[in-house]
């Protein structure tokens, strides 16, 4: 499914991996206490400025800090749309 959304400038828009539903030993994790994750995979990339060229392509699994971005819904999914210098690495 393609995504209809173009981010402006430096930003790129990520899907978040799903967060742990168990713990390695088997137990399940209740909703209230899931940690926010902190990686995903670049759906969508802005163009860049005139000062900066972009790193990230679509495709890539990056990681980013927990509290980056701003959480954005579009067609049923969640996402988060944050500048490039928000991502920490590309896994």
């Amino acid at each position: 499914m393609a995504l209809h959304i173009q981010p402006l400038s430096d930003r790129v828009v990520i899907e978040q991996t799903a967060a742990e539903q168990k713990t390695a030993s088997g137990l399940y994790i209740p909703d209230t206490a899931k940690e926010k994750p902190q990686q995903g995979k670049v759906v969508a990339v802005g163009k860049g400025n005139k000062d900066h060229d972009m790193t990230v392509k679509v495709g890539d699994t990056v990681l980013y800090g927990k509290y980056s971005g701003t959480e954005l819904k579009l067609d049923g999914s969640d996402y988060l749309i944050m500048r490039e210098e928000d991502i920490l690495a590309i896994i």
